[in-house]
């Protein structure tokens, strides 16, 4: 009998590719805001409702829900619910699992580079650092506090958080987003294009997630970005030399970014590296280490 895993954000990249290699091996259902099939269920975080049947027999959560952090500007009321779609969803499923008296093998996480502040400097980041001190730290500092809450209230027996870079892909995200100016000739890197983007390709992610679900020696924190470092304008380059494009346009001002996106700015104009040695160091095998052979896989169609 398969064992069964709930996913949340079903609507989002990872879900929908991950979902794809999961099924082989396990039953897999998803929370969702509007069921669409028939292994959908629905949950309300306003209300604080969720369809208790999609608890039955689980034996493992990937919590990947979580409002879009780059989609508009972050008012108050905008950094609320980026706050309140990771973590009060994650104590709505472990409220839920304490009623019914439930355990898991498994929790794992979703978390964001970003725990290490959004800044430019020459530290490459490993997990044995600290947060930093921004808004983008502190939702991802109470975003794993609330997957640490399933260990520390004994609801699983692990907790593995993945604290993601920039995930490419050409059906969605950063990658997608760059393409049509690229493809037009008027591509252009942000800012100074010095920022450094961890990244790491959707595949990639993918295995991560699927390599934290079936090691029981995996636990905590874990770095999840590719071992080769890149630049803003290294990302921009190699995706205009891959598609064949010239880019010879200036680089897009900071001001112009901020007067657009606000406080939001941020999340592209700056960016540090981090090391993914401690998931190496577990087994991981990167199929696509270096950002070239990403961008070639990603955009050879």
């Amino acid at each position: 009998m398969k064992e069964i895993v709930l996913i949340t954000g079903a609507n989002g990249l990872i879900a929908k590719e991950l979902s794809k290699r999961l099924e082989k091996e396990y039953t897999v259902r998803f929370l969702t805001r509007k069921k669409q099939h028939e292994n959908d269920f629905e949950w309300n975080l306003k209300n604080g409702t969720v369809d208790e049947a999609a608890f039955e027999n689980i034996s493992h959560v990937i919590h990947l829900a979580g409002a879009g952090v780059a989609e508009r500007r972050w008012t108050d009321e905008r950094k609320k619910e980026i706050i309140s779609s990771r973590v009060d969803s994650a104590q709505l499923i472990l409220k839920t699992l304490q009623k019914n008296n439930q355990k898991l093998k498994s929790f794992v996480s979703a978390s964001g580079i970003n725990y290490y502040g959004t800044e430019t400097t020459e530290k490459i980041f490993t997990e044995q650092d600290g947060p930093g001190k921004d808004f983008l730290s502190e939702v991802t500092i109470l975003w794993e506090q609330a997957a640490d809450e399933f260990k520390n209230q004994q609801v699983s027996e692990r907790v593995v958080k993945l604290r993601t870079g920039v995930v490419l892909s050409e059906k969605e995200g950063a990658l997608k987003k760059m393409l049509p100016t690229i493809k037009a000739g008027i591509g252009s890197p942000l800012g100074t294009g010095k920022q450094y983007m961890p990244w790491i390709h959707i595949e990639d992610i993918c295995s991560m997630y699927e390599s934290a679900l079936k090691n029981p020696e995996l636990h905590g924190a874990f770095n999840a970005v590719a071992p080769e470092h890149a630049t803003n304008r290294d990302l921009t380059e190699k995706a205009a030399h891959v598609l064949k494009k010239p880019l010879f346009m200036p680089n897009v001002p900071g001001f112009v970014l901020k007067l657009i996106f606000g406080e939001l700015s941020v999340a592209v104009l700056e960016g540090s590296r981090a090391s993914c040695e401690k998931i190496q160091s577990a087994g991981f095998q990167f199929k696509f280490p270096h950002l070239q052979e990403a961008l070639t896989d990603l955009l050879k169609n």
